[in-house]
């Protein structure tokens, strides 16, 4: 299967069996069930995987139907996941991090750290206006465009807005350690996303 929902719990460094300082991130993989597996007139198969704990009282009936259909407790989340061609999983089956053991390279996709609404200098890295000698325009936006043709500001053009709060990918990851009793995964680098955030570990593309 491409991968699996978890958890970023932080960053924090361990020493190799060289002595050499790595800086890595800790991500708790949540143990999964697959509740059903889709076919598409494409050829693609997904698998439904459910996990996440949740009171019954909090899901919708509609819901709450698949997993007493199964006869498994109520889980919060229902996500689809890739399946390989040659891959063939089981309703009900319980997936864990185990599925990382053989796996030396993952890609992370989160959501980054939102910011607000931020200025030029800030989102896009402007050097700024003159800092001495009187001058009134620091950190402003200034000039845009050009005048007379076309008398407009270029699309695309870098402006002050919201930052952060984006879809991001980090390739190539390397797993340096995998703690199977608390369902934990240990990378080198960093992760997109602030601390508790849902990351999503698949294996790398690349590698």
């Amino acid at each position: 299967m491409e991968g699996l929902y978890g958890r970023k719990l932080g960053m924090t460094q361990i020493f190799n069996e060289d002595g050499v300082l790595i800086p890595v991130t800790v991500i708790e993989i949540f143990p999964a069930t697959v509740v059903g597996i889709r076919e598409y007139a494409s050829g693609k198969r997904n698998a439904q995987i459910a996990f996440g704990q949740a009171k019954e009282n909090k899901i919708k009936k509609s819901v709450l139907g698949i997993f007493k259909k199964l006869n498994i407790e109520p889980k919060r989340y229902i996500k689809e996941v890739l399946l390989a061609k040659d891959e063939n999983l089981e309703i009900g089956q319980e997936l864990n991090v185990s599925m990382f053991e053989e796996i030396k390279k993952v890609d992370i996709i989160g959501r980054s750290k939102g910011r607000g609404f931020q200025g030029g200098v800030r989102r896009w890295g402007w050097a700024g206006g003159p800092a001495t000698h009187g001058s009134m325009s620091h950190r402003v936006i200034g000039s845009v465009g050009p005048g007379a043709y076309p008398g407009r500001v270029i699309k695309g053009r870098h402006l002050p807005g919201h930052m952060g709060n984006e879809r991001k990918t980090v390739q190539n990851l390397k797993v340096v350690r995998i703690d199977a009793e608390n369902n934990v995964l240990i990378v080198k680098g960093s992760v997109p996303g602030a601390i508790k955030s849902m990351v999503f570990v698949r294996r790398s593309k690349k590698s």
